[in-house]
């Protein structure tokens, strides 16, 4: 059993240094209270990106997601988008770090006087902490594809917890991550309120039927970076795509299924619940998409920085 997230090990990852409000630490060093609001509560919001060629691509995409987060849960950045941009950039320099780079960026609402959930106790800023580490995506998943099993946990509405937020709070994914893995798959394939796909726990799932591309609805998960930029792909290159309710049903009779993230791009599925996805290999449009997603990364890094 593997994961969507599955990567290479590199030992340069053993003396990285860590980015904790502005300060670098070795990441022996890097700590936080046990008072923070994320720590005490998952009180916090986050995203993940990549470096290529010394560039993060769709930064300002990811910038306005966090910044959307923040201000939905009435959480005070305390810096501008250009101040955090430039802190991403000297924490990768710091560590002398130019390609093959994954980073977690991680925003709490700051420290409390007393572990309670009410914000009027926090008595800081927020914590902002950075963390980057040399991580290249497991290339066999291409060859040997992903494994989805569908949980019994669901995607919910936005007034319970809305899955647009990219909050620290993952229980409910967690949740299907666990079922998924105690069934022998590699990722949690999830459902809406009303029985359609949603997403999976930590990745965002497509299928391909008659040449057409779908993907979920939408309105019960994350509007993923890539998922996003893959759409836009589909549309840019006259391949029919559609966001829409569908079935798990009619994902086992797909002819190609794949996930995308912002870890390992596009990564083919070749398994739902134990029924084989079309020929139970890679397709021409998850080859055709991984191409052009390739591209669109080179092509958003050629600006520099």
């Amino acid at each position: 059993m593997g994961s969507t997230h599955t990567y290479q090990q590199d030992p340069r990852n053993a003396d990285i240094q860590i980015n904790i409000n502005g300060e670098l630490f070795h990441r022996d060093k890097a700590v936080i209270s046990v008072f923070d609001s994320g720590f005490i509560l998952g009180d916090g919001i986050w995203e993940g990106l990549r470096l290529h060629n010394g560039v993060i691509p769709f930064l300002d995409k990811h910038m306005k997601r966090l910044w959307e987060g923040a201000k939905a849960l009435d959480l005070d950045m305390g810096l501008s988008r250009e101040a955090l941009m430039q802190r991403l950039y000297d924490t990768l320099d710091a560590n002398d770090m130019e390609d093959h780079v994954h980073i977690r960026l991680m925003v709490s609402r700051g420290i409390k006087a007393t572990p309670y959930q009410d914000p009027a106790v926090t008595i800081s800023g927020p914590t902002i902490v950075i963390i980057p580490e040399y991580k290249n995506p497991d290339p066999s998943l291409n060859d040997r594809g992903v494994r989805l099993y569908t949980v019994y946990v669901r995607r919910g509405y936005a007034d319970v917890q809305d899955p647009r937020i990219n909050s620290h709070s993952k229980l409910n994914c967690i949740f299907g991550c666990i079922q998924a893995a105690k069934a022998g798959a590699d990722e949690a394939l999830m459902l809406d309120p009303h029985g359609h796909v949603a997403t999976c726990n930590s990745t965002h799932f497509f299928i391909v039927r008659d040449g057409e591309v779908w993907t979920s609805s939408g309105d019960y998960c994350l509007d993923g970076i890539t998922r996003r930029n893959v759409i836009n792909l589909c549309k840019a290159n006259g391949i029919p795509v559609y966001e829409k309710n569908f079935s798990v049903m009619q994902a086992y009779g797909a002819d190609e299924a794949f996930v995308t993230g912002t870890f390992a791009g596009l990564t083919p599925v070749f398994d739902i619940d134990g029924r084989t996805i079309g020929e139970g290999r890679r397709g021409p449009m998850v080859d055709r998409l991984q191409a052009l997603y390739l591209e669109m990364i080179h092509n958003e890094c050629q600006g520099g920085r």
